[in-house]
């Protein structure tokens, strides 16, 4: 039997990986620990450091070649507090944008999954549906053009 996992934040985790391992366009997932991202925000008057949970490449048909995956940052909230907010907003509308535009780093999108049980139709949707929406967007306005 499976060692059980006490701490609901692993239990999301946990159901994270068992949807994105089972997913046919995740190529690749990695825990963010210990790889060195994190993301400067401001919290009120406060400057700290986000660690988003994962990273997963996604084979979603927009790269310039094979090796031209997505970089899907992930955060899993069970509980999301008044910073929550800052963090995801900070992600889209600073971090997301200046990495695609630097056209180095390859092609990122985030996406914050808040219910383990609808994780699955969650992921589904935001492969299916967010990603190609703010892609078009992102084209659109010149930051992520893949050239």
């Amino acid at each position: 039997m499976p060692p059980q996992l006490g701490h609901p934040r692993q239990r999301l985790g946990a159901e994270f990986c068992r949807v994105a391992e089972a997913h046919p366009l995740v190529c690749a997932y990695v825990k963010n620990h210990n790889l060195g991202l994190e993301v400067p925000y401001q919290y009120q008057s406060d400057m700290r450091l986000y660690l988003p949970d994962f990273i997963l490449r996604i084979d979603d048909g927009k790269g310039q070649n094979e090796d031209d995956l997505l970089n899907l940052i992930v955060e899993i909230k069970g509980y999301r507090g008044e910073d929550a907010k800052d963090k995801k907003a900070t992600m889209e509308t600073c971090w997301i944008p200046g990495v695609n535009n630097l056209k180095t780093w390859g092609r990122w999108a985030f996406a914050e999954f808040t219910d383990v049980w609808a994780m699955e139709s969650d992921l589904a949707t935001v492969l299916k549906t967010n990603f190609d929406n703010m892609l078009t967007r992102a084209i659109s306005s010149g930051h992520s053009d893949g050239n």
